[in-house]
């Protein structure tokens, strides 16, 4: 149909792009998958371009790119592989709205190449912009492209400035469930297992952005978001737990009123609302009742024993590369902890000898953010290695 619009799906596997592929599904009329890619789940992506029949499927890793090929061409499914493809197919002409869903840096260069070609974007990469946050802004204010979060909280935010002037505005405040380990004494935060780190108790999401939530990392990376995303002093933007994930965010304005946005905990409300561009697509069920609402609790964060959320004021402080070493540094220290090789207690450790370490840069361009994550992720690694040597030399 003429009326649909194109999407492409940058990370279509992860949980993100398959609730977007389902927000699809429910709203055919409306959208249709023109590009998916994934990293490496090539079965799953395959299962999706059979579905859904998109011009262009890309997987990033090379070595999967001849069954993916072989599977869709007879279907007439053009088939693309690496990073490079990923990033193409994001600036594609058939394409209207990008969708970059990936967890991590991976996301920065699709979204570039979105923003060069004047697209929609539905952004749910945090990373894009705790990473390069300064130099999207400068890419958007030349470009016609805009973005619309897809992250509850800055979904919630966006949602509760629609009508109001940007001077009326007075803080931003992003709320936390706490994770997993809220209510965790802070020795006892050493032996706990990424079995136990990926039992959130309130979203289901993939196992590094669930990590993130636990360590409170993810709350640190949506502080440095909401600065660029808003165009607003770090010093006006807090975070506040709130255990039941009911009030996903909220804004405070000068004259002392606040608003908040508030839905069941479900990443398809801010998707549909990405995608429809702040057009309110009708649902038939996800509606909080009365009783929902009946008990909303709220906590000052603790920084002593979650220190990763004080990296947000630290990286927005120092400003430069700072947040590029601190992204790159966690996606080491997180990868790590789930296959075992360090605590979680750790993964701030990790980010804050990275932070000493990494050559740091006041103005970085594109080419010395790709130098800085590569910097990092190597510090960090090497960090790892000697953790573990020293750890088994007192064994």
């Amino acid at each position: 149909m003429t009326n649909q619009k194109r999407i492409a799906i940058i990370g279509s596997t992860g949980s993100i792009g398959t609730q977007t592929l389902e927000t699809i599904d429910t709203f055919p009329e409306l959208f249709k998958a023109q590009v998916i890619t994934a990293r490496r789940s090539a079965d799953l992506l395959i299962s999706q371009a059979r579905k859904h029949r998109p011009a262009l499927v890309v997987i990033a890793d090379n070595g999967l790119y001849q069954p993916v090929r072989d599977a869709l061409t007879p279907l007439g499914i053009e088939v693309a592989a690496g990073e490079k493809a990923i990033a193409e197919a994001a600036a594609r002409d058939d394409v209207d709205t990008v969708v970059t869903a990936t967890v991590g840096y991976s996301g920065l260069e699709p979204t570039m190449e979105a923003i060069r070609s004047g697209k929609e974007i539905a952004l749910a990469n945090k990373e894009t912009l705790v990473v390069a946050g300064e130099l999207i802004t400068r890419m958007l204010s030349r470009s016609g492209a805009r973005i619309i979060p897809v992250d509850s909280e800055h979904s919630a935010i966006y949602q509760c400035l629609v009508g109001e002037a940007t001077e009326s505005v007075n803080k931003l405040i992003i709320t936390a469930s706490g994770g997993p380990f809220r209510t965790f004494e802070k020795e006892r935060l050493a032996s706990v297992s990424p079995a136990d780190a990926l039992r959130h108790p309130n979203w289901q999401m993939g196992a590094k952005i669930t990590i993130d939530s636990a360590t409170m990392m993810n709350k640190a990376f949506e502080i440095i978001e909401a600065r660029w995303l808003f165009d607003i002093a770090p010093e006006r933007i807090e975070a506040v737990i709130h255990p039941q994930s009911i009030i996903h965010s909220m804004v405070e304005f000068t004259d002392g009123a606040v608003k908040a946005q508030l839905g069941v905990p479900d990443m398809k409300l801010p998707i549909r609302y990405a995608l429809g561009c702040a057009k309110r697509l009708p649902v038939d069920n996800g509606f909080l009742s009365l009783s929902d609402m009946s008990a909303l609790t709220f906590e000052k964060p603790d920084t002593d024993r979650f220190p990763c959320l004080g990296y947000a004021r630290l990286a927005l402080e120092k400003k430069g590369n700072s947040a590029c070493i601190i992204n790159a540094a966690n996606e080491i220290a997180v990868e790590a902890f789930l296959k075992g090789r360090i605590r979680f207690t750790d993964i701030p450790e990790l980010i804050a000898y990275s932070l000493d370490k990494v050559s740091f840069i006041p103005s970085p361009t594109y080419t010395e953010y790709v130098a800085t994550n590569a910097e990092a992720r190597n510090v960090a690694s090497d960090h790892i290695s000697d953790l573990n040597i020293k750890r088994h030399s007192t064994i």
